[in-house]
């Protein structure tokens, strides 16, 4: 029975990072927190560790629940912590508040592609 894993294997294992360089630079960068200290990616977790992980997805705060090294599907990722409620209300809050605010492709610079090219001729009348 395992009693504790580097920081960076468990992230990784548990899905929170493509890589496991992705999870140990994440710790370098002050973004992973375990029992509200600042981790290193050779930091031991242990079952009922609570840490806060900030990734892409967002903000989690989760419990350790079981230790893994090995990296499987998603759907057993997920059996390898426990989000706090708190933390999934905030984060699905935050997504919505994204999702509706409008989005605004940004002016492009630079000459149009070959597509683009027709589109102007054609807006303009020559064939």
């Amino acid at each position: 029975m395992m009693t504790g894993v580097r920081m960076d294997k468990w992230l990784w294992a548990a899905r929170f990072f493509k890589t496991r360089s992705l999870a140990a630079r994440a710790c370098e960068l002050g973004r992973i927190e375990s029992n509200g200290q600042q981790a290193k990616a050779s930091r031991e977790v242990r079952a009922g560790d609570l840490l806060r992980v900030k990734n892409g997805g967002g903000d989690f705060q989760v419990e350790v629940v079981l230790l893994s090294e090995m990296r499987g599907p998603a759907a057993v990722a997920q059996t390898l912590y426990r989000e706090t409620e708190a933390s999934r209300e905030l984060r699905l809050r935050l997504a919505e508040e994204r999702k509706s605010m409008p989005h605004f492709e940004p002016l492009r610079e630079g000459k149009p592609s070959k597509r683009g090219r027709r589109e102007l001729d054609r807006l303009r009348g020559r064939m």
